[in-house]
């Protein structure tokens, strides 16, 4: 099922943003790419006979390139969006929410309307740099302060953030969030309930024939047990899915 140019190649290119423990972080060496997001891609390129080979790059980045034709593969804790789909395809392989987490004993800010007045901080390009957004845009209809939306590069720059207090509360996605907090030595703590659960995809560029091979081969692993394996090890198992779909936003 792979293409031809890719077999023939016998390797892909694939982009993640090594920022968001535990799905795609730098190992203690700070050049090898680890986590969940890698060792499933790993486990899918052995199925489907094609190295995957990870490069870094910066999230907001990631689609473009693909469109571009700079990366084959995006895998990288991307949710599935009907908007994210107008540029390219998802093979859905979890799905995960966002949560909001704080410096412990702080103020608690447990969903976005409690947001206005307080600055926040989150990554560049996700999904919940774009619910801030929006909900900024209800606190300034309301009348209320605006939020001080602090985007930066990657998820890290968000956590110094948040630890230095130069920010009330980050957001990322669940997995994420709760690695964060776990990590923090009771720095951090999660603010309210998560919110908003989509579906994870691996990006792929339109028209290149690969949606197709990761979905069978997905669901390989997933029959196999390989996949549950792996989300265990990583402690994510709560974010697994039975049955991978290509571009399966449902928003």
């Amino acid at each position: 099922m792979v293409p031809s140019a890719i077999a023939s190649k016998g390797s892909v290119t694939v982009a993640t943003d090594a920022s968001y423990a535990p799905n795609e972080f730098f190992a203690s060496d700070g050049k090898t790419i680890i986590g969940m997001d890698v060792d499933l891609g790993h486990a899918l390129g052995k199925v489907m006979g094609v190295q995957w080979n990870f490069v870094e790059a910066g999230f907001d980045g990631i689609i473009p390139g693909l469109a571009s034709g700079k990366y084959d593969i995006g895998m990288s804790s991307f949710g599935d969006t009907k908007e994210r789909e107008q540029t390219v395809d998802f093979v859905t392989y979890a799905k995960a929410g966002t949560a909001i987490y704080i410096k412990a004993g702080g103020t608690q800010l447990p969903n976005l309307a409690a947001m206005c007045g307080h600055s926040i901080g989150v990554e560049k390009g996700t999904t919940q740099l774009a619910d801030l957004t929006a909900q900024n845009t209800k606190c300034k209809n309301a009348g209320k302060p605006e939020i001080d939306i602090q985007a930066f590069p990657d998820q890290n720059g968000a956590n110094t953030a948040l630890a230095a207090g130069r920010v009330d509360a980050a957001m990322a996605d669940t997995p994420v969030a709760d690695y964060a907090v776990a990590q923090s030595n009771g720095q951090f703590a999660l603010s309210g309930s998560s919110y908003g659960v989509v579906p994870y995809g691996i990006a792929v560029p339109k028209g290149t024939g690969m949606t197709k091979p990761i979905e069978a081969a997905l669901k390989k692993v997933i029959a196999n047990g390989i996949y549950l394996k792996i989300l265990k090890k990583w402690g994510v198992q709560s974010i697994a899915i039975d049955n991978p779909v290509i571009n399966g936003a449902v928003s």
